[in-house]
């Protein structure tokens, strides 16, 4: 079988959207399957593209379940494979403490502050 890579597009209008490409020839379309919480997600399309030999066009629509508290995952895999191919996470809810966000507003104020020290050390040692 050959490898296959899927890569994200977007996600929009509650769909996301992939770009599934195989480093080989294959005889048929790959069949592809999403879970969210080890439940299957309904509505998955592979669709070729047209011209494009080994590619195609994936559809997952978010699952409603999905949209709650927290952070949820989505896992898109080869129909019965146990790696993922890929997956897209959703955040919803109060800001949790430990987000990324939170730690890059950190940093940035500790860059400035690193800042403004190396400024005037440099203003002191040329004076």
């Amino acid at each position: 079988m050959a490898d296959l890579t899927l890569t994200k597009l977007r996600i929009a209008g509650g769909t996301w959207t992939g770009r599934l490409t195989a480093s080989a020839p294959v005889g048929e379309r790959p069949e592809l399957e999403a879970s969210h919480l080890d439940q299957p997600v309904p509505g998955v399309s592979v669709v070729a593209e047209p011209g494009a030999g080994q590619a195609w066009t994936v559809t997952v629509p978010v699952p409603l379940a999905a949209l709650a508290e927290g952070v949820q995952t989505v896992l898109i895999r080869e129909a019965g494979a146990a790696e993922p191919l890929a997956s897209f996470t959703i955040v919803t809810g109060a800001p949790l403490e430990d987000d990324i966000r939170a730690e890059l507003d950190l940093l940035r104020a500790e860059l400035d502050l690193l800042k403004t020290a190396f400024r005037r050390h440099c203003a002191e040692s040329a004076g």
